[in-house]
């Protein structure tokens, strides 16, 4: 039977940080969702990002445009507040995760893997009360959900897709890093990391994420489990 270590307070904190964080994120996404929509109905459409939201906004705070009615501008000037008290609540909140990380000696030293900010860093730290349950990195990463599921039988091994059983969170977390990783390679030269090059060249982007974030995961798991820092690779140090 494997036991569940108890989190300590501090712990507890972070990760309702991380949670109330995540919880208004999605809020912000969907009334930004709302205020698109709506003024769609009266055919004012915006460019994706944050400028084409404000665009929006603009339309509905002037009184002299004629192409929404003044029962939706209501509505929408209503969801516009809100949206900018969710961006100002978000702030905040990546500020305290930001001294938790500070005040973390282990988040700190996560925060030297690359891919891996203070933003993933507290999250395995709050997360993770005891590594040393897991007895290797390749069942970290299982916990997490970023194995392939095993499909084997008479001797043969088949992988199939990837399980995304486990951490959802800090799988999206570990997967965004990789992205992060894979798209300044791509931008400054990947000649240092011959490992990515050859995932890159037979495997699409996302695919190479995937391996990419698993092999954090795995990383992350042995500096937990040894308390070490992270060294790059002798190829990096050229």
């Amino acid at each position: 039977m494997r036991f569940v270590p108890i989190k300590t307070i501090e712990q507890q904190g972070c990760l309702v940080l991380h949670r109330t964080r995540h919880l208004l994120i999605r809020q912000q996404t969907a009334t930004i969702n709302s205020i698109r929509a709506h003024l769609a109905e009266f055919g004012i459409v915006a460019p994706v990002g944050r400028r084409g939201v404000e665009h929006l906004l603009e339309v509905v705070a002037d009184p002299n445009d004629t192409r929404v009615s003044e029962a939706a501008r209501a509505c929408v000037a209503i969801l516009g507040l809100q949206l900018r008290q969710l961006k100002a609540q978000i702030l905040d909140l990546d500020r305290r995760i930001l001294a938790w990380h500070r005040s973390s000696e282990a988040s700190r030293r996560l925060n030297h893997i690359p891919g891996v900010g203070p933003l993933l860093a507290t999250a395995l730290v709050a997360s993770i009360a005891e590594p040393k349950v897991f007895r290797s990195g390749r069942d970290f990463s299982a916990w997490i959900g970023l194995v392939p599921k095993q499909n084997s039988s008479g001797g043969k091994e088949k992988l199939g897709n990837i399980s995304k059983r486990g951490d959802r969170y800090l799988r999206g977390l570990f997967t965004a890093g990789a992205l992060a990783v894979i798209r300044y390679a791509k931008i400054h030269g990947t000649k240092h990391r011959p490992w990515l090059v050859a995932l890159l060249a037979r495997r699409p982007t996302k695919v190479a994420a995937i391996a990419l974030a698993n092999k954090l995961a795995r990383i992350a798991w042995a500096l937990m489990t040894k308390g070490s820092r992270y060294r790059q690779p002798a190829a990096l140090m050229v």
